[in-house]
């Protein structure tokens, strides 16, 4: 029901701008004689239409799909934008949920000669202090040890979230929780071992609860700040 109400709204908003935006273009733009003072001032009324023109275009969902024009273009049946063009902006709302893209995969399984070719999406948020990064790419050539091994890198979607010095990396294998700044290229790096192999003593230091079922089957972890 409500999905019907904001279409039909955004039908009739449409509809009155189009109208405005043909009686501008018939009557002033495209009429001969017009100095060239009134011109520049229908041209720029004409231009702040357009914008109002992109800005209801966000809000359509092209509920009613698409049709296709002379030039064998497809464009929506109610905003009349072309499918599949990047969008310069986004509109999200106020209050409420908000939602960005689609989720994405890696979606070819021919390795690329560079991770710029390889590159699906790279997109970043800073969202009310919390920082939000996803990494979506195929498989790509890389090298290691100054350029001495060539490597395939695998195809990966990587999700990173960063907030007060901690980081939650997640790809398609791993969940990876880093706690304070990363270390400098050169210096030692930090020790890994599953749990299992740190003697009793040692696990005093590490401030993590385990969580299972009664099959002892892990369902997750909470660590002590």
């Amino acid at each position: 029901m409500k999905k019907e109400i904001e279409k039909k709204r955004l039908k009739k908003e449409l509809k009155s701008l189009f109208r405005s935006m043909d009686y501008v273009s018939d009557n002033y733009l495209n009429k001969e004689g017009i100095d060239d003072k009134e011109l520049e001032v229908f041209a720029n009324i004409y231009q702040q239409l357009g914008m109002a023109w992109e800005f209801l275009g966000l809000q359509c969902r092209h509920w009613d799909g698409y049709k296709k024009t002379r030039d064998k273009k497809e464009v929506c049946k109610i905003c009349g934008k072309v499918r599949d063009v990047d969008e310069t902006h986004i509109l999200l709302p106020v209050k409420g949920h908000k939602k960005i893209g689609r989720k994405k995969m890696p979606d070819s399984k021919k390795t690329f000669r560079t991770k710029k070719e390889a590159k699906i999406l790279y997109d970043s948020i800073d969202f009310h202090g919390a920082n939000l990064k996803v990494d979506v790419h195929n498989s790509y050539k890389s090298n290691l040890f100054k350029k001495e091994l060539d490597v395939n890198m695998a195809a990966e979607r990587i999700v990173r979230l960063k907030e007060s010095g901690i980081e939650c990396s997640i790809d398609q294998h791993t969940i990876n929780i880093r706690i304070g700044p990363r270390k400098e290229k050169g210096t030692k790096p930090d020790y890994g071992n599953f749990a299992f192999e740190l003697k009793k003593k040692d696990l005093k230091h590490f401030p993590v609860l385990f969580k299972f079922d009664d099959n002892f089957k892990f369902s997750g972890l909470t660590i002590l700040r």
